[in-house]
């Protein structure tokens, strides 16, 4: 049997990194992609198979190199199987002090950098009638939350992105599983960029005593295995999503009390 192939961006460390160790040890062949080498060649070493995992460098705001990175990837396995796009930053400031600059910046690595290399990749899921494309959003893609305005709109125009790809591409035999994590502890509140684009460099509280790495990755690789749509992933926090959907009034009051930084 064929070990099936997927490409994780983001994955030099939390949850990408978990995930790589994650899908290795079932067996997946599996291609890493972040901008730090020296971090992808330390996470392949920790995979189960080593040999079976391609170290891929991969900056999500240099564009024209997706093509060549597509072409890589295929040509070490001979195929990809499913792509989890897990790369991204995300955001501590208020709106009245974040500059424009950051928004675009947010929103050319979240959502421009992720949709074009789901472009790039695209033409050969079509080519061989099948493909996964698995989308690390967040809670926070489906709900807006204080201190993450541009972060919650890059996330939520995934999500309308991904829907019209599902729909889109049926016929192609290609699945999107949408991703939504909670607190998970992991550093990116450590990474999040604030008002003046600079990096925040603290652990939020809810972050510290989130669910692990490993814990999140076990969950994506059940999502992606059996073809999930959607799922979410986290402790108490997922329940804001069902609280917004019945009961919207009630959720606005909760989360501009809510202690979210």
């Amino acid at each position: 049997m064929i070990k099936p192939v997927i490409w994780i961006t983001g994955a030099s460390s939390g949850i990408g990194e978990a995930s790589a160790k994650r899908f290795s040890q079932n067996g997946y062949r599996v291609i890493i992609s972040a901008r730090k080498e020296g971090e992808l060649n330390r996470v392949k070493e920790a995979c189960a198979n080593p040999s079976d995992v391609l170290v891929l460098p991969l900056d999500l705001t240099d564009i024209p190199s997706f093509e060549s990175k597509v072409d890589q990837a295929i040509a070490r396995f001979g195929q990809v199987d499913a792509m989890l796009h897990n790369g991204g930053i995300s955001q501590r400031s208020l709106i009245r002090e974040t500059g424009l600059e950051v928004d675009r910046k947010l929103m050319e690595v979240n959502f421009f950098g992720t949709i074009a290399l789901t472009k790039a990749l695209l033409p050969h899921f079509i080519s061989q009638k099948s493909g996964h494309f698995a989308v690390i959003s967040s809670l926070v893609g489906i709900i807006g939350s204080p201190y993450r305005s541009s972060y919650a709109a890059s996330k939520h125009a995934l999500h309308g992105f991904f829907d019209t790809l599902r729909a889109e591409h049926y016929k192609d035999h290609i699945t999107v599983t949408m991703i939504c994590p909670g607190f998970i502890r992991t550093n990116v509140s450590v990474n999040a960029i604030t008002a003046d684009g600079s990096t925040l460099g603290q652990m939020d509280d809810a972050q510290a005593n989130g669910m692990s790495p490993e814990d999140c990755a076990t969950e994506i690789y059940a999502a992606i295995t059996r073809k999930k749509e959607e799922v979410y992933i986290g402790g108490k926090e997922t329940m804001a999503i069902y609280i917004k959907r019945f009961f919207p009034s009630i959720f606005s009051k909760i989360i501009r009390k809510a202690k979210v930084r």
